[in-house]
């Protein structure tokens, strides 16, 4: 059996431990719970043929890359950027944790999610800013913890990209 780490990264209350609980588990809670440090959960899945455990590092949410301990993202195989669509800063600030990523870790796979699609009165960032990013070569899914929107296929994209590497 395969093996895969993936970190979750991304601000504060963007939905990171909702969108794990959904992939892990297939529940959603209104509850918020804040994640301190890091929490670990694992999900097997078969994918082309092969039995994959994904173990899923769900990071305390930070405002930057220099706020997550290093040793949180050591011998990651891929990553997970979540951004809130309903505040742009949050997506300002996967943006700059991707740039410092990619700077530390080069070629490591990862898809972003605009997560909370279901707030849809409430939307902050704009279409044409996501529209840019996946026309830059970003994989974007646009998810919803709470009703299951693209949350599977997005790390079955992910775990994709890292069974090609």
């Amino acid at each position: 059996m395969i093996q895969k780490k993936i970190c979750m990264l991304g601000s504060f209350a963007v939905g990171k431990t909702s969108l794990v609980r959904r992939f892990v588990e297939n529940i959603f809670s209104e509850k918020y719970l804040t994640t301190i440090g890091v929490k670990i959960d694992k999900k097997v899945m078969e994918l082309k043929n092969q039995s994959l455990t994904l173990v899923i590092w769900d990071i305390a949410g930070e405002n930057g890359f220099h706020q997550i301990h290093g040793t949180y993202l050591r011998g990651m195989s891929g990553y997970i950027l979540v951004a809130d669509k309903t505040r742009t800063a949050t997506l300002d600030n996967v943006i700059n944790i991707h740039k410092t990523v990619a700077q530390v870790f080069h070629d490591v796979p990862c898809v972003l999610l605009m997560n909370k699609m279901d707030l849809t009165g409430q939307w902050d960032v704009q279409e044409s800013a996501i529209d840019k990013l996946s026309h830059d070569g970003w994989d974007v899914f646009r998810t919803s913890a709470k009703t299951g929107q693209n949350v599977e296929e997005a790390f079955q994209r992910l775990a994709s990209r890292m069974l090609e590497k």
